[in-house]
């Protein structure tokens, strides 16, 4: 089994959502001791964002120029890495009520017509299905249990449909909330986080009060 582990947050050791993930993925290996895991760090390597030398993967033209090259270069290890993965663990701090743009970088790249999804006479169908996708959510708010926050909110909704998109349903969100809103709140956060860790690695089903609130 191959799990991509995958940090975004630009905090380093300040990040509670680098501290989460590094526990999903022992927790992970720890149930699973046969799995190999591969880290990329897109606060480090962050993808250049998207430009007119980096849409040959989207339009199938073959590189005129060595910026093209490199830039389809860039595309093409972050794909392979991607499909090769079983398990995806993703760090996604909530950032201006959505996500950062190092992971919005990744995932633009990601999506490769003919490879991680294509289109067809009866609508697009995605080709990177069978996969199981983790994704760490730290926010400095609360945002899940109300009707307002929930409406703020354009993390879950958005990721959902990008994955969805190209093939995978089981997508699971790990919350820690209210960690910008006092000691005693951070710490509820960071452990209702981990006790989400331990349900989803044990493959126990969601509560109906947790299923209400996604």
């Amino acid at each position: 089994m191959q799990l991509l582990h995958i940090d975004s947050s630009i905090l380093g050791a300040n990040s509670a959502s680098r501290q989460l993930t590094a526990e999903a993925v022992q927790a992970w290996t720890a149930v699973h001791p046969d799995t190999r895991v591969d880290y990329l760090d897109l606060a480090v390597d962050t993808p250049p964002h998207l430009s007119a030398q980096a849409l040959g993967f989207r339009t199938g033209q073959e590189a005129a120029t060595e910026e093209e090259r490199r830039q389809n270069a860039i595309s093409e290890q972050l794909v392979r890495q991607f499909l090769a993965a079983d398990v995806i663990v993703i760090g996604a701090p909530f950032y201006n009520f959505g996500i950062n743009t190092q992971l919005r970088a990744w995932i633009d790249r990601v999506l490769q017509p003919g490879r991680t999804f294509r289109y067809t006479a009866s609508g697009p169908e995605g080709l990177a299905g069978g996969k199981k996708v983790i994704v760490v959510s730290t926010r400095g708010g609360v945002y899940s249990t109300s009707d307002a926050g929930r409406a703020n909110e354009h993390q879950e909704g958005y990721l959902k449909t990008i994955f969805g998109f190209v093939g995978i349903r089981d997508v699971e969100f790990v919350r820690a909330e209210g960690l910008g809103m006092g000691e005693a709140a951070r710490a509820a956060g960071l452990a209702q986080a981990q006790a989400d860790i331990a349900r989803i690695v044990a493959g126990a089903p969601e509560t109906a009060q947790e299923a209400a609130a996604v």
